[in-house]
């Protein structure tokens, strides 16, 4: 928001109104959500609100801090990846959390990114506090929940409303695109106070300049989480009949979440050669390793409800001027055929393969430079970050 449109702005002794960033998960930590916060969190800065994030210590330190000014940050129960994920690991940043809300001397607004038990608490706090807050629903928690075989109907019915819940009782909730949005809209029904920002990357790390990887050969590169609705397996499914042909070729894995230990398995069990599964990476070696790859890969599990969703994985690779593969229907593949972003496939091994095969020959691969300048157009986080700034901030005073 501008600085000249805060009339109604509650202010302090400095004159400027002060928000507080509730996150799981915040750089220097290599997931989507922390960039997207971070982001948040620099524009509101740049806005002219003091920020403070509530955040939990990161699981390495490496030379990628944080750019925010103000982090305040607390131990957390990691999984063996280095994920704040599962319920233990949530509680043990949520209870903690409501404390650190309810005891902080200033708070004009509150920004909650999920899981839902955290806009739970966020919720909570705020109405004690008497501050809105604004929920940042980068996608949907109890679709994803759903998706999983073996949780309880109890649990699942228990997520869908607190996450509704907390969804109608928010002053705002930011949505990443027009398919979140309206599967918030299914759920919840139809509201003024969600808000479509938009999703992008940080084109200033992600750039097609820079040093490349030293890797030898050429490469593909999967940089993301792999779990039940991403489907990654397709990839293995189809690099298995690339390699036949392209002994040379390999895939590369930057990857956590809870289907890597399964698709690591199953390398090791077809004994497919070229396959490998690399440490999580700051940004900056990932946007290296993008700049030298044929192609990045990008896919959704067809069939479980999540073909809204539009991977950022897609935005770092463009945004290096590296053509995507993608594999499966909706948002995603939409937009890679609409925007000559690369190669859009059906979620099938040998329609893939076919992908892959097209891009170590080259043949029909967009310009570096035209990716690049789709995605400064059109997915800027910083961009995004910006409309985002301008909602959280139209909340206080009101």
């Amino acid at each position: 928001m501008a600085r000249g449109s805060s009339r109604s702005v509650r202010r302090h002794g400095d004159g400027r109104p002060h928000v507080v960033v509730a996150t799981r998960v915040f750089t220097p930590d290599p997931v989507a959500a922390a960039f997207r916060q971070e982001a948040l969190v620099l524009a509101l800065e740049e806005a002219g609100a003091e920020v403070t994030v509530l955040t939990t210590k990161p699981y390495q330190r490496g030379p990628e801090a944080s750019r925010a000014r103000r982090v305040s940050r607390f131990p957390v129960k990691r999984d063996n990846q280095g994920q704040v994920r599962g319920y233990a690991s949530y509680m043990s940043f949520d209870v903690p959390l409501a404390l650190r809300l309810l005891l902080r001397r200033r708070v004009d607004a509150i920004v909650a990114e999920p899981p839902p038990t955290t806009g739970m608490v966020t919720l909570v706090a705020s109405a004690i506090r008497r501050v809105p807050y604004t929920f940042y629903a980068a996608d949907v928690w109890s679709d994803a929940t759903d998706s999983v075989d073996g949780v309880p109907a109890p649990v699942r019915a228990a997520v869908r409303w607190m996450e509704t819940t907390v969804w109608k009782r928010a002053a705002r909730v930011l949505t990443i695109s027009p398919g979140v949005q309206h599967r918030l809209e299914e759920l919840a029904g139809r509201r003024t106070s969600f808000r479509m920002i938009g999703n992008g990357i940080d084109t200033e790390t992600f750039t097609p300049d820079g040093p490349a990887s030293a890797e030898q050969g050429p490469y593909f590169v999967y940089a993301g989480t792999v779990s039940e609705w991403q489907g990654a397996e397709v990839f293995l499914d189809a690099f298995e009949q690339v390699h036949r042909e392209h002994p040379e070729a390999r895939l590369l894995f930057f990857s956590e979440g809870s289907g890597r230990d399964a698709l690591e398995a199953a390398v090791r069990e077809r004994g497919i050669g070229g396959i490998e599964f690399r440490d999580k990476i700051p940004p900056s070696q990932v946007a290296a390793h993008l700049r030298g790859a044929v192609a990045g890969l990008s896919s959704i599990t067809p069939g479980q409800g999540y073909e809204f969703a539009l991977p950022t994985k897609i935005y770092a690779a463009t945004a290096c001027g590296t053509p995507v593969i993608h594999a499966g229907e909706g948002a995603a593949h939409t937009r890679i055929r609409e925007n000559s972003l690369g190669w859009a496939c059906e979620y099938d091994a040998v329609e893939v393969a076919a992908a892959m095969r097209a891009a170590l020959a080259g043949g029909g691969a967009p310009r570096r430079e035209d990716l690049r300048a789709w995605t400064l157009e059109n997915a800027s986080l910083a961009g995004c970050a910006a409309k985002g700034a301008t909602e959280v901030l139209a909340t206080i005073g009101r």
